[in-house]
């Protein structure tokens, strides 16, 4: 199942895969009835969560929702920390995940809008180096694993800032790695030396350690908001959650 699900992420455009993969992924939904494991995106439990990732990481993916580690701590982040559920807010929403885009639409507090460059399930088609809406448009911005893709990432983040109200705020991920300063080298086009060198086939970077640092240098303030150590281990247990995954959230800047 892993080297499946791993050659299937590597090869498989992720436009095809967005369309197909919740059809597919009800048939283990079936075949995976349990308890011990609940996502709090969906409330479906299971005995275990499907495994997920170019190098396959066990009991990662929701296959009712389609909701990843991240996804899920994202989802309690917003209900624990956050008056997103309930305050009347303007979202627009990068590359927006599957598990996410019909739980946000149906929030009636929100006028959630939906955009990315390539992506099917996104409502309008956006470049995120020049994002069509006005200055200080939107409460919130979500980009999700977007950045390490884009050709220029602090100007994506420069475009936020100016489309973030002045209390607006945002969540930023992306995959951080243990090293100390980004690697970026655009003279790499290739994608087998992209996966080598960065990690994956479409990534043009690998973020460090210095990616709330470097990502400032758009105007934006980022925090490193380590919500999950906030969670007992039971529940970071029940809902399968990223143990030391580092929330990046942004605010308006200068």
């Amino acid at each position: 199942m892993k080297s499946i699900i791993s050659f299937v992420i590597r090869y498989i455009p992720r436009p095809l895969l967005q369309r197909v993969s919740p059809v597919i992924m009800k048939v283990f939904s079936k075949m995976n009835s349990g308890t011990d494991v609940t996502c709090p995106v969906c409330g479906h439990s299971y005995k275990k969560f499907l495994p997920y990732g170019r190098i396959a990481r066990s009991n990662a993916l929701c296959p009712n929702c389609l909701a990843l580690e991240r996804h899920r701590l994202m989802w309690l982040f917003l209900q624990e920390k956050t008056d997103f559920f309930t305050a009347p807010l303007r979202v627009l929403h990068v590359a927006p995940e599957h598990c996410f885009i019909e739980r946000f639409e149906a929030l009636p507090n929100l006028d959630y809008i939906t955009a990315d460059i390539e992506s099917p399930l996104a409502k309008v088609k956006m470049d995120v180096h020049d994002i069509p809406f006005p200055d200080n448009s939107f409460d919130v911005v979500f980009c999700n694993h977007v950045l390490e893709h884009v050709e220029d990432d602090i100007r994506a983040c420069a475009e936020f800032n100016r489309v973030l109200k002045p209390d607006g705020w945002g969540i930023l991920q992306s995959p951080v790695y243990p090293i100390e300063i980004t690697l970026e080298d655009k003279s790499i086009t290739d994608p087998s030396e992209r996966e080598r060198i960065f990690g994956q086939r479409d990534h043009v970077r690998k973020f460090g350690k210095d990616y709330a640092k470097r990502l400032r240098k758009s105007g934006l303030l980022i925090e490193e908001n380590h919500f999950v150590k906030e969670i007992s281990p039971a529940k970071v247990k029940q809902y399968a959650l990223p143990s030391d995954e580092i929330i990046f959230v942004c605010k308006k800047g200068n």
